[in-house]
């Protein structure tokens, strides 16, 4: 293990050895029998870090040690599941009669792996769990005592819901897999546990429903998680590239959520969903491109109100993308488009200007993201002033000083504000405006068409696992526009037994 833990008094000093040992050569070692011999390895390979606690003892007449790490474990658990019980035991012939006595007549945990190498101990004891090693034997045996701190389940905080649940993802990867449980006691809802992350060691769960899923696609999924040789996992975006095409896309083709009830209704749905030890999200495969526009609540109200919301998205989708380069384009090359009234009034606000249009919408734009990542970053109890700063300066001092015009301002705000409708898709629109700003300033109209058209080409190409990202609208699928165009009522949906199966190519 290269990192290692040291104290100094009340000091905790980490730091990195020169001599490491491969992960794969610690679980081709196997546990010494003696036990001393055993303790002293397991010091060795740890380094003497400080947080490996090593306690030795006698049990049934057999030298024994119990070895787990602070602050992973429960006190009160470790001490009133193992300890008690493990002290206890009456007097055995041997290690061997001892173990036997352990699995045999007495529980002490409900998860009790065996342990027959030194890279399963590092392991499991760095998850939480006491590793009990006797004298003589080649074996040990762990019980999950975790008792780690982590954040309680709180309200998500980028997917807001009126109608439905308030309880998100959190970081505990087992926490999220119970919260999944609960809403889906079917026999037929599959989670596997693995571990990645040659370093980290880092738990990810696969979950899917067995009779809706292909075997294909769970294999090949499989096998890309498998291909991953990351020293560790911290975030969705270490997972998403593996799982992806490796072709250029736009748009990302896998999505993410922060919603228990969510992911459940896609797994209904036929689809795979990883959970990440750590991460309060999880990723979705495949993801469709009409899903960014589709929330809980509009299956908490009328269809035709659903339908209006969701129409009302996909007009801000276009506005957030399209709207300061129409602008752009249409006053540089194009103002034949405008009424004389409108016309009169755009130039009257923009003769004022000393920048160009293109150069000045281009400066807002980018003044803009960099007050949103300041106000992102910094700490809360000082974030509000960056928009107090940002409000007097871009919003009032800019305006009055003539440096930026008026229309010009009010356009860019509608097209940052209807960004904030479809927030999934946030990224992805930030770059696509630069670049239709800069096609519809330079070649007008003319290049606005060009580059939608090689926008439209690579969306419609975007596929994963021969799912296409634009289905149901290309490939069309009728029965798939009853949740699309509009929502049909839940006595029609019930009937519709929909899963994205129907889409794979």
């Amino acid at each position: 293990m290269p990192s290692v833990f040291g104290y100094m008094g009340d000091i905790c000093i980490y730091y990195r050895r020169g001599e490491t040992m491969d992960d794969n050569e610690m679980k081709r070692m196997k546990l010494l029998p003696s036990l001393k011999s055993s303790i002293g390895k397991i010091r060795g390979m740890s380094g003497g870090s400080s947080d490996v606690l090593i306690n030795e003892f006698v049990s049934g007449g057999v030298h024994c040690a119990l070895i787990c790490c602070e602050g992973m474990v429960s006190t009160a658990v470790i001490t009133e599941s193992v300890f008690e019980p493990v002290t206890g035991i009456p007097q055995q012939n041997g290690s061997a009669e001892l173990f036997h006595y352990i699995r045999e007549e007495l529980l002490l945990s409900t998860d009790r792996p065996e342990v027959n190498d030194y890279g399963t101990l590092f392991r499991l004891i760095y998850s939480g769990f006491a590793v009990l090693l006797a004298e003589g034997q080649g074996s040990a045996l762990a019980f999950g005592v975790q008792g780690y701190a982590s954040r309680g389940i709180q309200e998500p905080s980028g997917e807001g819901s009126i109608m439905g649940a308030h309880e998100g993802f959190t970081e505990t990867v087992r926490t999220n897999m119970s919260q999944l449980r609960r809403r889906l006691k079917s026999p037929d809802f599959v989670m596997e546990l693995m571990c990645k992350g040659t370093k980290s060691h880092t738990d990810i769960c696969l979950c899917y429903m067995k009779d809706r899923v292909p075997e294909e696609l769970l294999q090949r999924i499989r096998d890309s998680l498998d291909g991953m040789r990351l020293e560790s996992l911290l975030s969705t975006g270490y997972i998403r590239p593996f799982v992806e095409s490796s072709r250029f896309e736009i748009f990302s083709s896998t999505g993410t959520t922060e919603r228990p009830d969510v992911l459940c209704s896609k797994l209904i749905e036929g689809r795979v969903g990883i959970l990440l030890d750590g991460v309060p999200y999880a990723v979705v495969i495949p993801k469709l491109f009409c899903e960014s526009f589709q929330t809980l609540d509009d299956y908490a109200c009328k269809p035709y109100y659903a339908a209006f919301i969701r129409w009302i998205k996909y007009a801000a989708f276009v506005v957030s993308v399209l709207l300061p380069a129409v602008y752009a384009a249409i006053v540089m090359h194009h103002p034949e488009l405008l009424n004389s009234t409108l016309l009169l009034l755009l130039v009257e606000a923009e003769k004022k200007a000393p920048l160009s249009i293109l150069t000045e919408s281009v400066g807002v734009l980018l003044m803009y993201e960099m007050i949103r990542e300041a106000g992102i970053r910094l700490p809360k109890s000082v974030g509000g002033a960056v928009s107090i700063v940002s409000g007097l300066i871009i919003g009032d001092a800019a305006v009055n000083s003539g440096l930026i015009s008026t229309p010009l301002l009010t356009m860019t705000a509608l097209a940052v504000m209807s960004g904030f409708v479809v927030p999934e898709l946030d990224p992805a629109v930030t770059v696509l405006r630069f670049a239709f700003l800069a096609a519809g300033g330079i070649f007008g109209l003319f290049g606005i068409s060009l580059l939608a058209c090689a926008v439209l080409v690579n969306i419609c190409a975007t596929e994963d696992y021969g799912f296409p990202y634009t289905a149901p609208i290309s490939p069309f699928r009728m029965k798939g526009m009853s949740d699309t165009a509009f929502r049909t009522g839940m006595k029609k949906m019930q009937d519709r037994g929909f899963t994205v199966e129907e889409y794979h190519e």
